[in-house]
């Protein structure tokens, strides 16, 4: 009899992971705020030239660098085209900010940016 309750109870624990995998699935699509220091993807957290951090960071974005955000210490590229975001982007230049997009790996397909307060 115990045999059968060990299959009973593999088969539940099967059918349980099956069926909440589709909504794990459907949260990844949310869009998440994240918090951190604007960069870019060149240098990351670790400005190379000499001077001021927002400086290098405009001449690495001129360069064709794209715009980072360094949450502690992971380095995410921010992936957006929309130019009102661009110009938030430069203008938070090495300062905190919030960044609400989704995630993939190492870049956030950027919604929305903001100041930290």
């Amino acid at each position: 009899m115990s045999s059968v309750r060990s299959k009973c109870a593999i088969l539940v624990a099967a059918l349980l992971s099956v069926s909440l995998t589709p909504l794990s699935a459907i949260g990844a699509d949310k869009p998440q705020t994240f918090t951190g220091k604007v960069s870019d993807a060149m240098c990351g957290a670790n400005h190379m030239m000499a001077g001021d951090p927002a400086n290098c960071l405009r001449a690495c974005i001129h360069k064709g660098s794209k715009y980072a955000l360094v949450v502690g210490d992971k380095v995410y590229a921010l992936d957006t085209t929309d130019q009102s975001t661009l110009d938030k982007l430069d203008k938070l230049a090495d300062q905190q900010a919030k960044v609400t997009g989704q995630a993939k790996g190492d870049t956030i397909a950027v919604s929305s940016v903001s100041e930290a307060k």
